[in-house]
């Protein structure tokens, strides 16, 4: 057996930190509470810029922290810099606010295209987190597919409904602990659908 097998603390440094989820949570909010301090220190367009940066730090930290890129993360923080730039060069805070909805219409397109082709793309970016059968890895598909199509249509409904300072307020604030809950609430569905479980359920 080897150092690194008998003391786990002995690993190599990208491999014990990537075990660490505070780093991860911290490198995946952290752009988001900027972004709300900055917009309620300096106004939208400066934390437009603001969010600019940070999340482009968050994809290098998140480079060295695990040695990969989220292939979600990579997706938005595209977007982010797309409209963001967008927002500052027209001083248009328009594009910002729909950021939201677009990113998470064309999650649920592209996981709905992935399912019409036979394609599984959920299983091939949490494949390392979860161990389902293909089923289960179909009905998670369509969950977010939903949950996705929920969060752009909020998000429709609060940025033309309310102030700029409420629909940051509910993008950090709001948005967050829906997704920490929705994740939550998938946790029996999880149990149901690993292999082993699916083979001892009892034909119907």
């Amino acid at each position: 057996m080897s150092d690194t097998q008998q003391n786990p603390e002995r690993l190599p440094p990208h491999e014990s930190r990537a075990k660490n989820p505070l780093v991860k949570l911290a490198i995946e909010i952290g752009p988001l509470v900027l972004f709300f301090i900055a917009n309620a220190k300096f106004g939208i367009f400066a934390a437009t810029g603001t969010f600019m940066v940070a999340i482009t730090i968050s994809l290098i930290a998140s480079w060295l922290h695990e040695h990969k890129l989220p292939p979600m993360a990579l997706f938005t923080a595209v977007f982010v810099l797309i409209l963001g730039g967008l927002t500052l060069y027209l001083q248009d805070e328009l594009f910002i606010k729909l950021k939201p909805s677009i990113v998470n219409t064309l999650f649920a397109l592209i996981l709905t295209l992935g399912l019409m082709a036979r394609k599984l793309l959920l299983k091939v970016v949490f494949d390392a987190a979860f161990d389902l059968t293909d089923e289960g890895w179909r009905l998670l598909t369509i969950r977010w597919i939903f949950f996705f199509l929920f969060l752009a249509g909020i998000n429709e409904v609060v940025w033309r409904n309310f102030s700029t300072d409420t629909w940051v307020a509910f993008k950090v604030w709001g948005i967050m602990p829906l997704t920490l809950l929705f994740t939550l609430s998938l946790v029996p569905f999880l149990v149901r659908h690993a292999p082993e479980n699916e083979e001892e359920a009892p034909v119907e």
